[in-house]
């Protein structure tokens, strides 16, 4: 498919899913393999995409001060490690059974966002432990990398559910974890760069076309939507994804 047509989706999937501090790897991945681009380029060309959009949205929450960089740390910092060994491990493992897990992990973060109860947006505060926050951050990050690596998705489907239960608003969660996406992102794309499944052409076109869209979407979701929204938006477009992988393995 040409590469511009596939840059103009690429725009509006940035733009829904840096309202949910996510990068649209989640949908990349099964997008571009259905388009006919072999997982294996799908996978890294999707971080690469996640990574810009993500870095992009981050720029508009960290002026408007939505990012809780504290909690953050501990996940960038164990997720970095964990990705590059996720990306290695792609490589081995079978296409439909990274197809298998990935529509599980839409299932199961889908119903959380839908279900979970609605916290106050107004407060964006959050009553911090700061132990807790460090152990969770480091043992969820290092876990969160490898899925990311192995999977493409960029992590956001684990970071934004694990925040919200820390305490996080969905709007500070989805910010926050845009950030720590951002990096996750890079470093699994970084795992899968030598391996040489890499199409220059598509990433530079779509590339251009996530940084604006998340550019778009990160000021939509800061001035637009409410919380309450963003999640159940969030958990809607999860499963809808999950549903459009199984319909191609059953």
């Amino acid at each position: 498919m040409d590469p511009i047509i596939v840059a103009v989706i690429v725009f509006f999937v940035a733009v829904i899913f840096s309202m949910l501090g996510l990068g649209g790897a989640i949908v990349y991945v099964p997008l571009f393999y259905l388009l006919g681009i072999d997982i294996r380029v799908a996978i890294p060309t999707a971080l690469l995409l996640n990574a810009i959009t993500t870095s992009s949205a981050s720029i508009t929450y960290l002026r408007k001060r939505m990012v809780d960089l504290q909690t953050a740390a501990p996940f960038i910092a164990a997720s970095i490690l964990g990705a590059p060994l996720g990306a290695y491990f792609t490589q081995f493992t079978p296409v439909e059974i990274l197809l298998w897990i990935l529509s599980t992990v839409l299932v199961l973060a889908g119903a959380k966002m839908i279900f979970s109860r609605d916290l106050d947006e107004r407060d964006l505060s959050v009553e911090r432990n700061n132990g807790l926050h460090l152990i969770v951050g480091l043992s969820s990050g290092f876990v969160i990398g490898i899925a990311a690596g192995l999977l493409g998705i960029g992590g956001g489907v684990f970071t934004v559910p694990v925040l919200i239960i820390l305490g996080f608003d969905t709007k500070r969660a989805s910010a926050t974890s845009a950030v720590i996406v951002a990096f996750i992102s890079f470093a699994g794309f970084l795992g899968h760069f030598g391996t040489g499944r890499l199409d220059m052409v598509l990433m530079v076109c779509t590339a251009i076309a996530a940084f604006i869209g998340g550019q778009v979407g990160s000021h939509l979701m800061h001035s637009k939507l409410r919380s309450k929204t963003i999640k159940q938006l969030f958990g809607a477009v999860l499963w809808i994804m999950a549903v459009k992988i199984l319909s191609g393995l059953v």
